[in-house]
């Protein structure tokens, strides 16, 4: 798993493509939301809204 990140910093890095990096970013906390919500933690990000 950490190869991937490093392999898509290195893309990230060669390129100029950090505008990529918020992106990244809002998709890996809406999918841990998502996985959250459907456990006892639900209640807990249900008030965040």
């Amino acid at each position: 798993m950490t190869e991937l990140f490093f392999e898509l910093w290195s893309f990230m890095k060669e390129r100029k493509k950090f505008w990529l990096l918020p992106i990244i970013v809002c998709l890996v906390l809406l999918g841990g939301l998502t996985v959250l919500s459907g456990t006892a933690v639900a209640p807990f990000i249900y008030t965040l809204f």
